[in-house]
């Protein structure tokens, strides 16, 4: 009998411990849990064995990993969220440039997937590519459209400038320091040091965001990873991948129009769309992407035809380029040299050379000579050419 008392009383204490455990977990749900420093180094290092890319643990990264579990949870809650759409996206490129599936973090220090970011300095988007740098990889800026907003245009020329810096430094920490300061910086880190190779001991020759970037590289990849033991939730996104669909627009059109065609509302439509700054899609002979919520795809392509030009309620015009030459010369190419490399070298776009010189692939052989239109200036035009249609 005294067996079974002591016996309830031991369940009664474990249920109240129960209880008291839980009540404690629910009150420290917003809170950072103290975890031994043992356990962030190996966490790490089981990062680091999955990824090419070097994910040292010191103190440098620590400072960084805390910043965001202890100051800015929210903030990471809400790239958590935002990486439901868009890092899919950045998945698709980063394994059709066979470049590392990590990578996709450095848009979290960009821009905290913000597609319409914009730091001080002008540099735009997801992947934060200034004006020039942008034209450089081929991305256009009118003032309709600025496709450095434009997630996937953006992401391709991302991809293709990180393969491009490691091509140049062949260490994926160095160049993700040239990404943030520029490939000539590194180099001249380089001579600098002398016989110093890695990141850590180059860094004392770069500038301080340049030094600070791959240790915020590196912690931004342990919090994406192990937000969840720090009691960190995703925001629940407006949007993911499988939420949204893609459709060719052949015309110029307002999102007023689309809007009125689809349901969508233009709050909706300019987050799907971030690359048409003045809500408007202009159309030059190429057909324009046009992203929208899958449930309102087919309402789209059933209204389309009403949203034929001569139909158009708002805005009819045309909507084209014309170009400024002020000069051309002739670039023979050299051995290691590819089309984009050379367009790199003179702010052009592999396109460009290929229009240039009547070309049908990207393929080029040394000694072949480009002719290459230097200060070719592109200048957007658009004109009404009738008003508003009464409906």
């Amino acid at each position: 009998m005294r067996s079974r008392t002591i016996g309830r009383l031991l369940t009664t204490s474990l249920l109240w411990l129960l209880c008291i455990v839980v009540a404690e977990a629910q009150l420290d749900v917003n809170t950072n849990p103290q975890v031994p420093e043992y356990i962030y180094a190996r966490r790490m290092e089981h990062l680091n064995e999955l990824s090419p890319i070097n994910l040292e643990y010191n103190t440098s990264v620590r400072a960084y990993i805390d910043v965001y579990l202890e100051r800015r949870r929210d903030h990471l809650s809400n790239i958590l969220g935002r990486a439901e759409l868009y890092f899919p996206i950045f998945e698709e490129y980063l394994s059709r440039y066979n470049l590392p599936q990590e990578l996709k973090y450095l848009a979290v220090i960009e821009s905290a997937l913000d597609p319409k970011a914009k730091s001080k300095s002008g540099a735009m988007g997801l992947w934060q590519f200034l004006y020039n740098a942008g034209l450089m990889m081929g991305l256009q800026v009118s003032s309709y459209e600025d496709e450095r907003c434009d997630v996937r245009k953006s992401t391709d020329a991302a991809c293709r400038y990180l393969a491009y810096l490691f091509r140049n430094l062949g260490d994926w920490q160095l160049a993700l320091a040239a990404y943030n300061g520029g490939l000539g910086q590194v180099q001249k880190a380089i001579e600098r040091a002398g016989e110093k190779k890695t990141f850590w001991e180059l860094s004392e020759y770069m500038t301080p965001e340049m030094r600070s970037y791959v240790p915020a590289f590196i912690a931004v990849n342990y919090v994406m990873a192990y937000y969840s033991k720090h009691n960190i939730a995703p925001a629940r996104p407006d949007f993911t991948i499988d939420d949204v669909d893609t459709v060719y627009v052949n015309m110029s059109l307002s999102f007023e129009q689309i809007e009125r065609a689809t349901g969508v509302s233009r709050k909706v439509l300019q987050q799907l769309n971030p690359q048409y700054i003045k809500d408007f899609i202009p159309y030059d002979d190429t057909p324009k992407r046009l992203t929208l919520p899958r449930d309102n795809v087919s309402r789209y392509i059933r209204n389309e035809k009403q949203l034929h030009p001569d139909l158009a309620p708002d805005l009819l015009g045309y909507f084209g380029y014309y170009d400024i030459v002020t000069d051309t010369i002739t670039h023979v190419v050299q051995p290691g040299e590819y089309l984009h490399r050379v367009a790199m070298n003179y702010n052009t776009t592999a396109e460009n050379i290929m229009l240039w010189n009547s070309m049908t692939t990207k393929d080029i052989r040394i000694g072949q000579q480009l002719t290459i239109y230097h200060d070719r200036e592109v200048v957007p035009y658009f004109f009404v050419v009738e008003e508003k249609i009464s409906q």
